[in-house]
């Protein structure tokens, strides 16, 4: 989307040249009024008009701070952005609101959403972000009458202005985030083969979320420089259920591993004791004892041996 954004190019001076035109007017206003005081032919109109615009110059009078800008207006029409840090004086006539340029943080409450498969899971996000297009902001947006509380009289300071922006981003990232909860599974139990889920992906999902948000704040002038993931949770009516199914799902993950290296034993056992020539055993006997060794592996509990004191036969 085109910006319409430009730098402000109106009367604009350094602001202590313009503090001393100021005084020296004052100065001269004043010796006016004395000499006409003191009897001498003349008129102090311009001594008048002179104080007069004494009196109106210093409503031109701008301060700006590092990374603060100033949207510019003459009688309600955009003239451009004026982004000069330090003391200046501009056209009195014109009407600036200042925006900070500064990035904030913003750090919204978890919300509940359905993953992929429809699960309930409770997710969280923080962000940071900054004004970029100050047209945008100021003029795409009614970012005016938010910040003035919904009224178009009440007084609108720049705290006031981007606690508006604030709260425009904190309604399109709450979309944001509900749409990339629902693209993917929270975990790799409920999603396929090699598919992205909340749990696993970390940056990938991160970056997905980053473009979700700067696509939809592109018509309001802020961007996301950073957004992250920071909480991840089953929803608390299902969060006991789905923990004794992750519980089942490891301890079926070590069974495994241990019938695996319980096989890998007894196989090696046999084949030792067939190399070594210990004891000659026929089908009957290998079988009993893989069966008591696989027990004894794979048993929870210690097992408790018996002394066979007697005949193999």
């Amino acid at each position: 989307m085109e910006t319409k954004e430009f730098e402000f190019k109106g009367l604009a001076m350094n602001g202590f040249i313009a503090l001393f035109v100021e005084f020296a007017i004052i100065v001269l206003s004043l010796l006016g009024f004395i000499y006409f005081g003191t009897g001498h032919v003349g008129s102090p109109i311009w001594s008048i008009v002179g104080l007069l615009l004494a009196c109106i110059l210093p409503i031109g009078f701008r301060k700006l701070e590092p990374n603060e800008a100033m949207v510019m207006l003459f009688f309600g029409k955009y003239k451009g952005t004026f982004t000069k840090t330090g003391f200046h004086w501009v056209n009195f006539l014109m009407t600036s609101k200042k925006v900070s340029l500064r990035a904030r943080n913003l750090n919204p409450d978890n919300i509940k959403v359905n993953d992929k498969t429809g699960n309930p899971i409770m997710i969280g996000q923080i962000l940071v972000w900054k004004l970029k297009d100050t047209y945008k902001a100021m003029f795409e947006i009614d970012s005016q009458t938010m910040a003035g509380g919904g009224s178009g009289t009440a007084p609108v300071t720049v705290s006031n202005r981007m606690r508006a922006f604030e709260s425009f981003i904190q309604v399109q990232s709450d979309a944001a985030l509900r749409e990339v909860a629902g693209m993917y599974a929270y975990d790799e139990n409920e999603a396929e083969k090699d598919e992205l889920t909340l749990r696993s992906g970390g940056k990938e999902i991160n970056d997905v979320l980053l473009s979700k948000l700067n696509e939809r704040l592109t018509m309001s002038g802020l961007e996301v420089l950073e957004a992250r993931i920071n909480y991840l949770a089953y929803s608390p009516e299902i969060a006991a259920v789905m923990l004794r199914r992750q519980q089942a799902a490891a301890i079926i993950s070590a069974r495994e591993k241990i019938v695996e290296g319980a096989v890998s034993m007894v196989r090696m056992a046999l084949d030792k004791l067939k190399a070594e020539g210990v004891v000659e055993l026929d089908e009957e006997r290998k079988a009993a004892m893989v069966s008591n060794l696989m027990v004894v592996l794979c048993a929870d509990e210690s097992a408790q041996p018996v002394v066979n004191t007697g005949s193999l036969y």
